[in-house]
């Protein structure tokens, strides 16, 4: 099996527990606009998803429906509360550093986001991570979004990946990887990435360095 050259993380749900924040941000812009967005939905269906989509999506559901862009329209306000509960104290793992630096010492590696770059590169500055990427696509850097390919092969193209492993928790996610023609590895929460990682490039018969991870 050929050997892996990058690692494409995304980011929430992956390096950091950040949906269920997310998810209570929206929540509480929206609510006084007459849209109720319960997590069982959010869970289900917008993670992954540009934000934009999503507030199509709940536009159509509200009754009456709503134009999205009023709800998109609460974007900036949702961003500043997601990063006030943040920034001050970011949701990493304390192994996390540590695992990232020593993969980085044999793969580039990049962060492959649905969200903006202003609400994912302050929280891996604050939480001393950002220097373990050589790149980061947000939704800003892209045209087509996640399950679109496009974010894993801008990402690709940006660290010269050329057998890059995806590392997503979202359908939409393994979908885009996959997409790509990379190999996506699916997590289903940011505790058990590192272990999942470590197991997958083990199985690929890698290098002595990385087999001490």
């Amino acid at each position: 099996m050929p050997r892996f050259d990058s690692i494409l993380f995304d980011f929430d749900g992956v390096l950091a527990d950040t949906e269920p924040l997310h998810f209570v941000a929206w929540a509480e812009v929206l609510r006084p606009l007459g849209v109720t967005l319960d997590w069982e939905y959010y869970r289900d269906h917008g993670i992954g998803v540009d934000d934009k989509e999503l507030m199509r999506v709940l536009a159509a559901r509200a009754d009456p429906p709503i134009d999205w862009r009023r709800l998109f329209a609460e974007y900036p306000r949702k961003k500043d509360l997601f990063r006030a509960r943040t920034l001050g104290s970011p949701p990493f793992a304390p192994v996390l550093d540590g695992f990232l630096a020593e993969l980085h010492k044999t793969y580039k590696m990049a962060v492959v986001t649905s969200s903006a770059r202003a609400e994912v590169e302050p929280l891996l500055v604050a939480g001393g991570l950002r220097g373990h990427f050589d790149a980061l696509v947000g939704a800003e850097n892209v045209t087509q979004y996640k399950p679109h390919p496009e974010p894993y092969l801008k990402a690709a193209e940006l660290v010269g990946g050329r057998i890059p492993l995806v590392v997503e928790d979202s359908a939409a996610g393994l979908a885009s990887g996959r997409a790509a023609g990379f190999e996506a590895l699916a997590i289903r929460h940011p505790a058990e990435m590192p272990e999942l990682v470590r197991e997958r490039l083990l199985n690929g018969r890698f290098s002595a360095e990385v087999r001490t991870l």
